[in-house]
C-alpha cells in the first residue's frame, strides 16, 4: 500500500521530534542535575523524567517542538545539529519556565497528564523553579557557545523574554473584561507564543554563522508558526480531547478569552450577544454551560476564523523560507502545527 502524503509527513514529522528529543535530553539533564535540590527534584517532575517521589517514568513528555526549530533551523542554514544543541536546551528551559509560570497564574492543575508543580510543592517553589529553570537556560548558552555567538545569543533570549513577559500581561489584561478585537488578540500572540518560537528559529541561525538577514527570516518564519500554534492552541481549548491533550479543555469554563471567543463576540451575530451575556457571568459562582458556549461560538464563525488565521499564519511562515529545499524539515514541522490535536 502506498503512504498517504499526510501520513508519511505526520510520520516524518514526528521523527524529527523524536531526533530532537534524543539530541537535547542529555544537556537538558546535566543542566537540570546542576541545581541545587529540591530544584532538581521539582524540575525533572516537570520535565516528566520522573514522579515526585524521583520514580522514573517510562514515557516522554512534552512536544519539544521549540529545540526541534532551533536544530532544523541550523540545519537549514548549513550546520550540523551539534551545532545548536546548546540553543536548543535554551529555549526549551525558557519555555517550561513560562509553562511553570503559566499555570500559576491561569490555577491550572494539570500539566502533560499529571498535578502541576505548584499543586504538589506549593506556588512559591514553582515560581522559583521557573526563575532557576530561566538562569539555567542563560547559563548554558554562556557555557555552550563561542563568546561571540554566545552573547549575541544571550541578548536575543533575554529580550525574547521580556517580549513574552508583555505578551503574558495583555493576556493577564484580557482576563479583566472590556473590549478585545481579533487584531489586539493577535499582537499579544505574537509575544506570548510566537516570539520564543522566533527566538528559537534564529538562535539555531546564529549558531550556524548565518548572516544577519537569514537570522531575521528565521525569525520571521519562528514567529508566524508560533501565531499558528497559538491559534491552533485556542481550538483544542474548546474543542479539544483531553484524553489526548492531557488536560482538561477548560477555556471556556475560565472564561478564556481566545481566538475563536474573541472573534465570535466581535461578530454581531444574535449568538454573540447570548455568548456575551454568558461571558458577563462570574464563573466563580455561575458555571458555564460549555456545550452550549461551544456551540455558540461555532455558530458564531469563531472556530472557522481561528482555523483560516492558523492556516493564514502557516502559509507566511513558509513564504519567509529563502531556500524551502534546504529547509524541509521546518516544512514538514509547519504543516504538523496546523495539523495537531495536542
Amino acid at each position: 500500500m502506498i503512504e498517504s502524503t499526510s501520513a508519511a509527513t505526520s510520520r516524518r514529522a514526528t521523527e524529527i521530534l523524536s531526533n530532537a528529543r534524543e539530541l537535547c535530553d542529555p544537556q537538558l539533564r546535566e543542566a537540570i542535575s546542576s541545581l541545587p535540590e529540591p530544584l532538581r527534584r521539582m524540575g525533572g517532575y516537570h520535565l516528566g523524567w520522573w514522579d515526585a517521589d524521583g520514580t522514573a517514568t517510562p514515557q516522554p513528555v512534552g512536544k519539544v517542538l521549540r529545540p526541534a526549530l532551533t536544530v532544523c533551523s541550523a540545519v537549514a542554514c548549513g550546520a550540523g545539529p551539534p551545532t545548536a544543541l546548546a540553543a536548543a536546551a535554551a529555549v526549551e528551559l525558557v519555555h517550561n519556565f513560562t509553562l511553570l509560570h503559566d499555570d500559576i497564574m491561569d490555577a491550572d492543575q494539570v500539566r502533560r497528564g499529571r498535578p502541576a508543580v505548584w499543586t504538589v510543592w506549593g506556588i512559591p517553589d514553582a515560581m522559583l523553579l521557573g526563575d532557576a529553570l530561566h538562569a539555567l537556560a542563560v547559563r548554558v548558552l554562556v557555557d555552550g557557545l563561542p563568546a561571540p555567538t554566545a552573547t549575541a545569543a544571550v541578548a536575543r533570549l533575554e529580550t525574547t523574554v521580556i517580549e513574552m513577559c508583555h505578551g503574558q500581561h495583555a493576556d493577564c489584561r484580557f482576563r479583566s473584561g472590556g473590549h478585545v478585537d481579533v487584531e489586539e488578540y493577535a499582537r499579544m500572540a505574537m509575544g506570548k507564543t510566537g516570539a520564543l518560537m522566533g527566538c528559537a528559529c534564529a538562535l539555531g541561525a546564529l549558531c550556524a554563522g548565518a548572516e544577519p538577514p537569514t537570522v531575521a527570516a528565521m525569525d520571521t518564519f519562528g514567529r508566524e508558526l508560533g501565531m499558528a500554534f497559538q491559534f491552533v492552541d485556542d481550538l483544542i481549548g474548546i474543542w479539544g480531547d483531553p484524553q489526548v491533550t492531557g488536560k482538561p479543555a477548560s477555556d471556556l469554563a475560565r472564561h478564556t478569552m481566545s481566538l475563536p471567543v474573541v472573534s465570535a463576540l466581535g461578530s454581531g451575530t444574535e449568538a454573540a450577544a447570548e455568548l456575551a451575556t454568558m461571558f458577563g457571568r462570574d464563573p466563580g459562582t455561575d458555571a458555564m454551560d460549555t456545550a452550549r458556549a461551544a456551540a455558540l461560538v461555532e455558530s458564531a464563525g469563531g472556530r472557522q476564523c481561528a482555523q483560516q488565521l492558523a492556516e493564514r499564519r502557516v502559509r507566511a511562515a513558509i513564504a519567509a523560507l529563502a531556500d524551502p529545499a534546504a529547509a524541509a524539515d521546518l516544512m514538514v514541522l509547519a504543516g504538523m502545527v496546523s495539523r495537531r490535536n495536542h
